[in-house]
């Protein structure tokens, strides 16, 4: 008998192809370890699988949640995680990833800016 782990064949597994001519692997890698970071209970398998040709494409499951040259270049991590959550978990709640980012104070439109000095 095998005594090697197997995932559950309940949950999703996520693959992400990379391009090897590109060297994108630690590009991959990385964004593997935030998903299985983030999502270490719901997740199946995480899967690199090497490419060539300029393929870099996350799936879960059959869905592909994002796509180089579709998606416009490679993902921004908080999107990543967001498009993932939405196909495990759309009622989860990612925490800070989640928040708006508060904006900029801007100075109060009825003060007067200070005069400026000619040089």
């Amino acid at each position: 008998m095998d005594d090697t782990p197997h995932a559950a064949a309940d949950k999703p597994r996520v693959a992400i192809t990379y391009c090897t001519q590109c060297n994108w692997l630690l590009r991959a890698a990385w964004m593997a370890q935030e998903l299985l970071s983030t999502f270490r209970d719901d997740l199946g398998e995480v899967a690199l699988i090497p490419a060539t040709g300029g393929a870099f494409s996350i799936t879960v499951g059959a869905d592909t949640v994002w796509e180089r040259t579709r998606d416009g270049g490679f993902p921004d991590v908080k999107v990543l995680k967001q498009r993932v959550r939405d196909r495990l978990d759309p009622g989860r709640d990612l925490g800070h990833i989640d928040r708006a980012r508060p904006e900029p104070s801007r100075s109060d439109p009825t003060k007067s800016d200070p005069p400026k000095s000619d040089p």
